[in-house]
């Protein structure tokens, strides 16, 4: 399988987040199951269903969690320098020359996209238009709206 692209920052979350669950939120459910099956009589225990349900989200998302670590290829940005060249993990300050809106995004794998706090994936349609230029350079986004033409103003690696 091919590697996929995830910040450093994006594989510690992912790394947390697999800690907790095997460490915290595994074995309360395994209580919880403990606990429901003393009730006696399984086939009409809500709490033991439920307990079961849950125990199945979790072991869904370690096995997720663990998947995505094992064909991830972590990008330390700070590694890469100060070229002023758009690369994935870079943090892009852009101005929309119709409005004069400054935006700024950071680029990274899709499974760390948030657009609501600038970080968009590395596949977006913008992050795409955006990989390989450099600061000063003209930028033309096709969007469902019609095309957005940004100038890049600052490409920092943080």
């Amino acid at each position: 399988m091919t590697k996929v692209p995830i910040t450093l920052r994006g594989a510690e979350k992912l790394r947390e987040e697999l800690k907790r669950l095997k460490s915290q939120e595994r074995p309360q459910v395994i209580q919880a199951i403990a606990e429901a099956r003393a009730h006696g009589d399984l086939k009409e225990n809500a709490e033991y269903h439920a307990a079961k349900e849950q125990q199945g989200f979790i072991e869904a998302r370690i096995k997720d969690i663990e998947g995505k670590l094992s064909h991830a290829q972590i990008i330390d940005i700070t590694q890469l320098g100060d070229g002023g060249k758009v690369v994935f993990g870079a943090t892009v300050q852009l101005i929309e020359e119709a409005s004069g809106d400054e935006i700024t995004y950071r680029i990274v794998g899709e499974d760390e996209a948030d657009i609501k706090t600038g970080l968009i994936s590395v596949t977006s349609p913008i992050a795409r238009a955006l990989i390989g230029k450099e600061e000063g350079e003209q930028v033309t986004v096709a969007a469902p709206g019609g095309d957005k033409h940004y100038e890049i103003l600052e490409v920092r690696y943080v």
